[in-house]
């Protein structure tokens, strides 16, 4: 049986140029994605001028002091969400963060932050301290809810790699403050 003469094609192998060049091409396409936006949506009755809304901005935690104390680091904000909590009209934004310590993960810090008119955001509410030693996962908020997976240690002889305390929890404005509830099927060992 004769094998048939087919040529070495180089092209055919892939190198590593090969990924790089596809990465660098993928990169390019989704910078310039990012970079054309369509124009602001404008509304108006047939023969009317147009007429452009007014949304409120989301408070952005890079802009705010949280009160979280962390000598000698930095605060870092792992997760956010953003939207109306308490039925005023205006959006929160609810920001987890901890301290940066360069290794290992401290305990995080659950806040509530809102536009304070010409001062700015502000913190509102603390939903979680870091003394209660837990972190956060899965931050999420839908309907005036905020829910998050929380994840901690019964004692300080648990190794830190294995948290043994899960809890679902959720937060919901009533009654003038946030209320916090454990949701069903939540882990508490």
């Amino acid at each position: 049986m004769q094998t048939p003469a087919v040529p070495d094609l180089a092209h055919t192998r892939t190198r590593p140029v090969h990924w790089l060049a596809t990465a660098t091409a993928m990169a390019a396409v989704v910078a310039a994605a990012g970079l054309l936006q369509p124009e602001a949506a404008t509304a108006s009755q047939a023969g009317g001028p147009p007429e452009t809304a007014t949304v409120a901005l989301a408070p952005d935690p890079a802009t705010v002091e949280l009160p979280l104390k962390c000598v000698g680091a930095k605060i870092l904000v792992t997760e956010k969400a953003s939207g109306d909590l308490d039925g005023d009209g205006s959006p929160e934004t609810v920001a987890v963060a901890r301290c940066d310590a360069g290794m290992g993960t401290p305990p995080n810090a659950v806040y509530v932050l809102t536009q304070g008119g010409d001062a700015g955001a502000r913190v509102v509410a603390t939903l979680l301290e870091t003394t209660e030693a837990m972190n956060v996962n899965g931050l999420a908020l839908s309907d005036g809810t905020i829910t998050a997976k929380l994840f901690g240690y019964s004692s300080p002889d648990v190794p830190r790699s294995n948290p043994d305390r899960q809890e679902n929890v959720k937060w919901q404005w009533k009654g003038g403050k946030f209320v916090r509830t454990t949701q069903p099927g939540a882990l508490r060992m």
